[in-house]
């Protein structure tokens, strides 16, 4: 039987975590100053930081800045559509938050979880190599 249990020593993982889980707060609990957090752990441990850690910094930051760009996209969209007041309004709302925030949130636990093993994980599409 293959042993389960997870190894708490391996290099970096604290740092992946962390940058895991401030990826998850940015998203979903207080945006903005989770990013500037997760910037700020990023600048701090980009360069001597274990390849582990570096890598889930590369990703987290990379996909905090494709979710800030497609928020944008979608007020974008909003407004070009007949702005805040319009109809339209709700149904980019809705597509916006089924498909891309909840995308972006699966992605985001799915790499909490390989942080927590201790293994990398890439963003699939907007992730880089």
């Amino acid at each position: 039987m293959e042993n389960s249990e997870l190894d708490f020593n391996i290099p970096g993982r604290e740092i992946a975590v962390a940058a895991e889980a401030l990826y998850l707060a940015n998203l979903m609990v207080v945006p903005g100053v989770a990013f500037v957090i997760l910037v700020v752990l990023w600048w701090r441990e980009h360069d001597r930081a274990p390849e582990l850690a570096r890598h889930h910094l590369r990703q987290t930051v990379a996909a905090s800045l494709w979710a800030g760009a497609l928020l944008v996209v979608a007020n974008a969209a909003i407004i070009l559509t007949g702005g805040y007041d319009a109809a339209s309004t709700w149904i980019i709302v809705i597509l916006y938050f089924t498909t891309c925030h909840a995308t972006l949130i699966f992605c985001g636990a799915i790499g909490l979880a390989k942080a927590l093993a201790g293994k990398p994980f890439r963003f699939p599409l907007i992730g880089p190599k």
